[in-house]
């Protein structure tokens, strides 16, 4: 509805006298808006009265007319409110602001800031950076809030040097000891990641207030540093400054990294017995924090007792009963859930994704497009994963289609990632090296992602080219890179190569070898026959082997008929896991390549004793974005005759065209 109309302005002198009176009944139902800041401000005047309640750019406008014709205007205190409510109200409206700054003769530093502070929110920062570059050439004296308007403009910038430049500034005009100016610079480096600045400015502050210590320990925190937030939170108390709700909102982000359910409940046991401001924010930052400590109860029981909820209270919830495994605890939540958001919908696809119920994560998604929810970089991540595990590329290519090309989606790293891994795992090569090729700038994830692609594929050489590539550039390999390489050396029967990186792991890189990698060396002797080098190995692992390499050693027994060991790697398995039907028919394999056909019998009564069904076979094919599963003797499908019918036909003309099968 458009906003009401102010009544008739009266125009005799004597009728003016009483306009404010007037406005004042009018606008007496109105709620004060959330524009002005300055909450110790005392305005007596009737007419600026009025406008601190203003809350539409046609009320605005009225007022300004009648401040106008009456004179008031041209004063700069109530320009200064025009122009505040102009910029910094939800209502408000940028360019009415810049006619309104244009028309004041002779603005002081608020007006400046008012205009600097508009143009930062409004996310302009380089009209921000030219309006102070016009101050100083004005040579109009600055304050510290001038300051600090210009640190949040550099901050939407991704060149730091803006804002060193800016710091440099500091010192020389002497604001150096300004602790807002101080807070400003520390906020800065901790939002471009500079944690090292950021504390060498906190270090050097001569006196510190809570949020000095909050934006330090945040910087931490969101860094993924939660053992040093919460040492600096320590200090903290130990200097007794009284932290704030905001405070506790980053020390409890710490402790879910960490996972510390005691350290938890001691916060939440410290925030109870203050005078802290429990806001919504704060309990579901407590929701969140069991939920990230598989205290799924105590989340329970701290969102039962809120008052206000909202979506992200919910959310939190979704998420705590997910990780410890209830999905369906955690669907019906999402599914009660009063409105959803695109970080509900996330948390829901995610949940699916990260316990391999790929199809369950989908169907979601598609019901997610279908409710015309616009996904976020999250969204698409678990997508992709779900994508990846089923064998779905063609929805995978879709995503790439629909919200990278269509421009509606920015492909950021984590993003890219993803998509190399999913067309790697669908058995797209050529797309990941493509799209790997032109990414702008890569992390080691990127890097890891690539070389396990081309392990996986058997391009074991393409995969060690891109290890030498990867330390050319100056990258850090982890563990994970070198369960590539090592993959890639054993899918390439590169023995040497293999046991060489395998040592520089440790001899070079500091990396301790784990069982996944002295699996990947087991299976790489196994395969080439070394079958001796390879128990020996798995028998002088500093930790005992696990599924993966007993498991690469029976099979490299059952390649090359090696009986009696191939038994004692089977024992292993069935002890780490008896109810593995693949173990029961390796074994079985094993032994029947060698006819020991009795063996084969005590293997299939064991597998009958302990009750071990062999798990059937399925096949999965994607037509038209539609995911189809098929198990051995399976006539559950729909359209199962024509299927077999189809098959049929073909066995027929293969007969005829001369193929014998192997019995």
């Amino acid at each position: 509805m458009p906003p009401p109309l102010l009544p008739r302005l009266p125009t005799s002198p004597l009728k003016a006298r009483f306009l404010p009176r007037i406005l004042l009944e009018f606008f007496s139902s109105s709620a004060k808006p959330e524009w002005n800041s300055n909450h110790k401000l005392i305005i007596t005047h009737p007419v600026l009265s009025i406008m601190e309640s203003c809350n539409s750019m046609a009320e605005l406008k009225q007022i300004q007319a009648h401040m106008t014709r009456t004179g008031l205007l041209a004063h700069r205190f109530p320009a200064s409110r025009v122009l505040a409510f102009c910029v910094l109200s939800d209502y408000g409206d940028l360019n009415h602001a810049r006619l309104v700054f244009a028309q004041i003769p002779d603005p002081n530093t608020y007006i400046w800031n008012t205009m600097i502070r508009g143009y930062t929110k409004a996310q302009l920062p380089r009209s921000s950076l030219f309006l102070f570059c016009q101050m100083i050439r004005a040579h109009v004296v600055m304050d510290s809030r001038t300051l600090v308007f210009v640190l949040k403009a550099c901050e939407q910038f991704s060149e730091v040097f803006l804002g060193e430049e800016i710091h440099c500034m500091i010192f020389k005009l002497g604001f150096d000891s300004d602790l807002l100016v101080q807070n400003g610079l520390t906020h800065f480096y901790v939002k471009n990641g500079l944690l090292e600045s950021a504390r060498k400015v906190f270090d050097e502050l001569c006196q510190r207030d809570v949020v000095s210590w909050t934006t330090m320990i945040d910087g931490y925190s969101q860094k993924g540093l939660p053992d040093e937030a919460l040492r600096l939170f320590y200090r903290m108390l130990l200097m007794s400054i009284q932290p704030n709700e905001v405070t506790m909102i980053t020390v409890l982000s710490a402790i879910s990294q960490l996972g510390h359910l005691r350290l938890g409940k001691l916060v939440h046991e410290y925030i109870r017995k203050s005078d802290l401001n429990v806001t919504i924010n704060l309990m579901n930052a407590l929701v969140d924090m069991y939920g990230k400590c598989d205290c799924v109860d105590s989340a329970r029981e701290v969102f039962d007792s809120m008052g206000i909820k909202d979506v992200f209270s919910w959310t939190s919830m979704v998420n705590a009963y997910a990780k410890c495994g209830d999905l369906q605890l955690a669907r019906k939540f999402f599914d009660s859930m009063p409105e959803r958001n695109a970080v509900s919908w996330s948390s829901m696809i995610a949940a699916y994704a990260q316990s391999n119920h790929a199809k369950e994560a989908l169907d979601l998604f598609h019901e997610m497009i279908a409710m015309r929810v616009k996904p976020i970089d999250a969204t698409l991540v678990s997508v992709l994963s779900a994508c990846a595990q089923s064998g779905c590329l063609d929805l995978g290519r879709w995503i790439y289609d629909h919200f990278i090309n269509g421009k509606i989606i920015k492909l950021r790293m984590n993003l890219a990632n993803a998509f190399i891994d999913m067309y790697a795992k669908c058995g797209d090569i050529k797309a990941a090296a493509r799209l790997f090729n032109e990414m702008p700038e890569r992390d080691i994830v990127s890097w890891n992602a690539m070389i396990m692609a081309y392990a996986v594929h058997g391009y074991g050489k393409e995969a060690l080219i891109l290890f030498e590539h990867l330390k050319s550039k100056g990258m850090v390999p982890d563990d994970i890179t070198f369960v590539g390489v090592l993959s890639a050396c054993s899918h390439a029967g590169l023995v040497v190569e293999g046991q060489r990186h395998f040592k520089d792991m440790k001899s070079i890189f500091g990396l301790e070898p784990k069982s996944v990698h002295y699996a990947c060396q087991i299976d790489l002797l196994g395969k080439v026959g070394l079958l001796e080098d390879a128990y020996e190995l798995a028998r002088s692992t500093p930790m005992e082997p696990d599924e993966a390499g007993w498991g690469a050693l029976l099979n490299a027994c059952r390649m090359h008929g090696n009986v009696e060991l191939g038994k004692y790697a089977g024992d292993k398995l069935l002890g780490l896991d008896p109810g593995d039907s693949g173990i029961y028919v390796l074994l079985s394999s094993m032994y029947a390549t060698r006819n020991k056909w009795d063996d084969v019998k005590k293997v299939r009564r064991m597998m009958r004793d302990r009750g071990v069904k062999k798990t059937p076979g399925c096949s999965s094919i994607e037509v038209d974005g539609k995911f189809h599963e098929f198990f051995v003797a399976d006539i559950s499908h729909v359209r199962s005759k024509d299927i077999y019918l189809t098959l049929d036909n073909i066995y027929l003309q293969l007969r005829i065209e001369g193929y014998v099968p192997k019995s």
